[in-house]
Order: structure tokens, then C-alpha cells, then sequence
């Protein structure tokens, strides 16, 4: 099944030409989950997927710069003849929020459901779930974490029938964990199976200080999605605010031994590159994305994630990109 992270917006909390604010989608087969709604999001997707049908929303916080774009696109939904309906997940105060919001967007033609979070809620799905975790900034906060379940090792047909099962529905039986007969008694999955495979991790924190309950939602994650809004020059600033260094976010990445980290939230003050530059110095297998770049996960054995480039540029320099 495939899984893919597609950024939306990877800016601070202005937006520039090159990066909006806050979002990122998550496909995972059919399904997709948005994370954070900034200002100017839904034009954000029709200028790379299309305005897709997101399944589930989760905001981390309810900074302008992370739920802004909410109230447009839920509306554009409603204009569109949205029939499904559609849940909205946050800290508390998400009811609040909703309601805030509920004079603009005014009555929708689909079902409309918030459900508030806390640290070490768990929203279940079929094979995989989203755990919502503490992080540290300035107001009530979440990070999320996408979980697989491991699935189940490969079957052994050739060890099966040498152990005298008949090819045919038995096969299934042991592969949906059953014991069959075999040719001198019973034949355990366990016989047959090989170990069972992991499955894959995403870990987004949202707006958040460094802190250890990141690096242990992000443990052994394909990718760690991280604020990273200043350089390490002013760090001070950083912990005044509430938010990460790029190095900070790498030093998070390797406690973690996290495969990759996504830098986002870098103010439009800095030069991007010298931010990745500082920050690959702490956790080498660091990336930056740009807007409507994504990022392919694979199941584990068949390799690693990877960055794929479809992001804005600039049509004239000077960029500094």
C-alpha cells in the first residue's frame, strides 16, 4: 500500500511566494489526512493534487498560521457538493474554535464532526492508528503520530506442503492464522510464517520546543516531520517562542534514529540551504522541502524514503532556495 507525505505549506508564519503556511497531506492508500489548514491551503492544493477529499483533519494548535485556511475550505467543500462526511481533530479548545468559526463558514451540506484530543489519545484505524502526543510551545499543543501495524512475515508454500499441508484453502487458513492438518498432525502459522514485517511511522510535531516526548513518538519513524523556524544563531530566540532550531530538529531526528527528517516552519528570514546545510551537520539524511514537494515511504524491506522534488520556484532570481 502506498504511503506519501505531500507538503502544502513549509513556511513560517508569513507567507512568501515560494512557501505558504502550515499543511501537509498524508495519502496512505485511498484515504488522506490532512495535518494543519493554513492560510491559503485549498489554493495550495488545487495548484498541485487537485482539491482532494480529505478523509480527516488534525490541527496541532490553533495559531492563525495553522487553522486559518479551515473555514475557506470547508466552505469550498460545501460549494462543491461535499457529501461525505468528514472529522476535524485538535487539543482542546478545538469545540471552541469550531464555533468561533462557525458565523463565517455558515451551514454545510455534509456532516460535520470535532472530536478533542489529549496527549496519548489514540484514533484507530483498519491496520494502522494516529496517536496525538505532547509537544512544548507556547499554547496547548499536539504532535501526531501515523502508526502501522506490523503485518504478518511471508508464507512459506514450499515448507507448507513439506510438511504435507494440500495447496489450496488450507493455504489461506495458515496465512489468516490458523493451525491445518498436516501430514503427521497439526501445522502452526508459526511453521510457515516467516517474521513478521514492520510497519511504517510518521511523526509530525506541529509548532514545539525539542523534547522527549517527540523523540520517543518518533522513534525508529521513516520520517519525522519537525519545526525547525530558526538557525542555531538564534537559538535563544527559538526557546523564547516556543519553537525549534534546524539543528535542534536534527539533533531530535538522531536520538530518535529516525530514518528522515522534513525541516518546516523556517522564517522567511533565512536562507534555506545554509539552514539544511547547518542542520545535515547533526543528522545527515535531513531534507527541506518546498512546497508541493513530497515524500514516498515504502514498507521497510523494500527501502528507504525518499524525497521527491515537485516544488515551487521562483521564475526569476535572485532565489534563495
Amino acid at each position: 500500500m502506498d504511503l506519501s507525505v505531500a507538503f502544502l505549506g513549509t513556511g513560517g508564519p508569513v507567507p512568501t511566494a515560494l512557501r505558504g503556511t502550515a499543511s501537509v497531506l498524508v495519502t496512505r492508500g485511498g484515504e488522506k489526512l490532512m495535518f494543519d489548514c493554513g492560510e491559503g491551503t485549498q489554493r495550495q492544493m488545487r495548484r498541485s493534487l487537485g482539491l482532494v477529499q480529505v478523509d480527516e483533519l488534525y490541527l496541532t494548535h490553533f495559531h492563525l498560521d495553522h487553522c486559518l485556511g479551515l473555514p475557506g475550505l470547508l466552505k469550498t467543500y460545501d460549494l462543491n457538493d461535499r457529501e461525505e462526511p468528514l472529522q476535524i481533530f485538535g487539543p482542546v479548545g478545538l469545540h471552541k474554535l469550531m464555533g468561533d468559526f462557525a458565523p463565517l463558514i455558515g451551514r454545510l451540506g455534509f456532516h460535520l464532526e470535532a472530536e478533542e484530543l489529549e496527549p496519548g489519545d489514540i484514533v484507530p484505524h483498519v491496520d494502522y492508528e494516529l496517536e496525538a502526543f505532547q509537544v512544548e510551545h507556547r499554547t496547548r499543543a499536539l504532535g501526531y503520530a501515523l502508526l502501522e501495524d506490523d503485518r504478518p512475515g511471508r508464507f512459506d508454500p514450499n515448507e507448507a506442503i513439506r510438511l504435507g499441508v494440500e495447496p489450496g484453502p488450507a493455504f489461506k487458513q495458515l496465512q489468516d492464522g490458523e493451525e491445518v492438518e498436516g501430514k503427521d498432525g497439526q501445522v502452526r502459522p508459526d511453521q510457515v510464517m516467516g517474521e513478521d514485517r514492520l510497519g511504517r511511522a510518521i511523526a509530525i510535531t506541529g509548532d514545539t520546543r525539542p523534547c522527549q516526548a517527540t523523540v520517543e513518538a518518533a522513534r525508529d519513524a521513516d520520517l519525522l516531520i519537525h519545526d525547525a523556524s530558526f538557525m542555531a544563531e538564534d537559538g535563544e530566540r527559538a526557546r523564547e517562542t516556543g519553537h525549534s532550531t534546524g539543528v535542534e530538529a536534527a539533533e531530535v531526528a538522531a536520538e530518535a534514529e529516525a530514518k528522515m527528517l522534513a525541516l518546516v516552519h523556517i522564517s522567511s528570514r533565512y536562507h534555506v540551504g545554509k539552514a539544511l546545510e547547518e542542520a545535515r551537520k547533526a543528522f545527515p539524511n535531513t531534507v527541506a522541502p518546498r512546497d508541493f514537494d513530497t515524500v514516498e515511504i515504502p514498507f521497510p524491506e523494500r527501502g528507504e524514503p525518499t524525497l521527491v522534488p515537485k516544488g515551487a520556484k521562483r521564475d526569476t532570481p535572485p532565489s534563495t532556495e
